[in-house]
């Protein structure tokens, strides 16, 4: 792909994501004309509906990643690179939380998780360090944790679309949540959370 067609490429995605959080119902014409391009161009780069929702989850997957890969450095604590992690990986799922709900439809749970796997390989493994130490405390192994802290995460960002979690409330409230199903005490993930919020 030529550096132009991925920037024309970009730019319908940045559309779509926008038009498609504003009326998850909107059709590859409705993104045609906020984009200012006639429908044949958005088919020429996404083939289908389906295709372009596809490849926004792929984008929220990479962006969700650098974020996570971001909070983790420099930080010897596990509990506090827990909470940053969880705070930075928030601020994007937030940003793309309706896409979920359209990717259920379309791209499937399993091929969500899939693309989530490399975070979820990078949390195992902040969370087993964090087990190691004695910083985290818990029944569960390190790889089951993180699935548990996955579904927290999907679980907050589908409370916030059904209007039963305030979104600002949201990214602290996840930190707190994965902090103490870490075994982390009430108290000290929430000071935590607070604590990583401020910077």
């Amino acid at each position: 792909m030529t550096g132009r067609a991925d920037a024309n490429r970009r730019r319908l995605m940045d559309v779509a994501l926008a038009e498609l959080l504003r009326d998850p119902d909107a059709s590859m014409d409705q993104i045609a004309r906020a984009a200012g391009v006639v429908r044949r161009t958005v088919y020429g780069h996404f083939p289908s509906r389906d295709a372009l929702i596809s490849a926004l989850t792929d984008d929220a997957a990479e962006a969700v990643a650098a974020a996570h890969s971001a909070a983790l450095r420099d930080v010897e604590d596990p509990a506090e690179a827990l909470a940053r992690s969880i705070l930075a990986v928030w601020e994007i799922a937030d940003r793309y939380r309706l896409l979920v709900s359209l990717a259920q439809r379309s791209v499937t749970v399993e091929g969500i998780m899939r693309r989530l796997e490399p975070v979820r390989r990078a949390c195992t493994e902040l969370l087993q360090h964090g087990l190691d130490q004695g910083v985290f405390t818990s029944p569960l192994p390190a790889e089951a944790l993180a699935y548990v802290h996955e579904q927290v995460l999907f679980g907050l960002m589908q409370a916030v679309n059904d209007g039963a979690l305030p979104p600002r409330k949201a990214g602290s409230a996840a930190a707190v949540t994965a902090l103490t199903a870490a075994g982390v005490p009430a108290d000290r993930a929430a000071r935590l959370a607070e604590a990583v919020a401020v910077r």
